[in-house]
């Protein structure tokens, strides 16, 4: 969660905060009530921030991500633009501690809102245990608790909800209908817990494989165990005791898919699948849900990732594929992350 870099940003950030004074002072201004078109002038500090920020805000907002799609937002180091825009904003949405950048700029802003998803949805510590053959082999000097809250849908919901509430208070006039939408969403979020909780209570096995210590709060709302490689920071290298206890929990456990992320590099979960003579596939954290390149528009959305999440997972568990609601039609939104594939052989 970029912990070792704090020395680093934090000279990184006073020299942007610098230039954006600068900027400001330039443009002889100070944070208005709302931005020229008359929305709520809103920055959320990476994609599963934005989505709630569009899904609420709708047409009374104006939102700029932080964290440009398919980028890793770990490593985010701002710019003396954002940091500006981080001053200037009526509302900040942001998950405090994944990006000490982004944590420092909304301490100096004086924006109406500042909503941390944190204080919805406090976090757990999903940190692997480093005392045991089982570590991840690095000392976490920052807050204690995996970052990854999004990927659980009810806790996604309670986010929404103080977002909504967050909103209501900052820009009145429109409080109802960023009710009303919030409430659109959380039942759509409840919708997709139930997909969940009805499409993985059949799996063959509850273990599941990943690169990266990030579906920690899935796998407690579902009663699924998670075994990854690397801890919560996407950065570390796992051991080789760490190395040889995947490799035993995949075998206890009839583990037939090491799950890999599309922002991450695949070749260490290449490296174990193969020594197992297991498949890849993805499992998404949606921290950066990537945009069609030709028309800067996007192809999916948390949703459509998540359910894409679940038929990975279902394949890789072998749970069966839940069935589409009576007089439904089936979805139209899933998104193209490839289905489990064999690991690379050897050369």
């Amino acid at each position: 969660m970029m912990i070792r870099r704090h020395a680093r940003t934090s000279i990184a950030l006073a020299a942007t905060t610098i230039a954006a004074a600068l900027t400001l002072t330039a443009c002889g201004g100070s944070s208005s009530a709302k931005d020229a078109d008359g929305k709520l002038n809103v920055v959320a500090s990476f994609y599963p921030m934005e989505f709630l920020a569009q899904q609420i805000g709708k047409d009374h907002v104006a939102v700029t991500d932080l964290t440009a799609p398919g980028v890793e937002p770990h490593d985010l180091e701002l710019t003396a633009k954002q940091v500006a825009s981080v001053q200037k904003a009526d509302a900040i949405l942001y998950l405090k501690g994944l990006q000490p950048t982004v944590d420092q700029a909304v301490g100096q802003s004086s924006a109406k809102a500042k909503i941390d998803a944190t204080a919805a949805s406090p976090l757990v510590d999903h940190h692997l245990d480093e005392d045991t053959a089982a570590g991840d082999g690095h000392k976490h000097d920052g807050p204690a608790g995996d970052p990854h809250i999004w990927l659980d849908p009810a806790r996604y919901a309670a986010i929404a909800k103080s977002v909504g509430d967050s909103f209501a208070k900052a820009d009145p006039a429109h409080a109802d209908d960023y009710r009303k939408n919030t409430d659109d969403l959380v039942n759509r979020l409840g919708a997709l817990d139930k997909e969940f909780q009805t499409g993985l209570k059949d799996a063959r096995t509850r273990t599941f494989v990943t690169s990266h210590a990030a579906f920690g709060y899935l796998a407690d709302h579902y009663g699924l165990t998670q075994v990854a490689i690397n801890g919560v920071d996407p950065e570390s290298e796992p051991t080789p005791a760490r190395l040889a206890a995947v490799q035993k929990a995949a075998k206890d456990n009839g583990v037939t898919t090491i799950f890999f992320e599309a922002l991450v590099d695949p070749k260490l979960a290449n490296t174990v699948a193969k020594d197992l003579g297991l498949k890849t596939a993805v499992l998404d954290p949606l921290e950066g849900v990537k945009t069609d390149a030709s028309n800067g528009v996007a192809k999916d959305d948390y949703l459509s990732v998540m359910r894409q999440n679940l038929a990975n997972l279902q394949a890789a568990l072998g749970a069966a594929p839940a069935a589409a609601p009576t007089g439904t039609a089936p979805t139209t939104d899933a998104p193209t992350s490839p289905a489990p594939t064999p690991a690379p052989t050897a050369s």
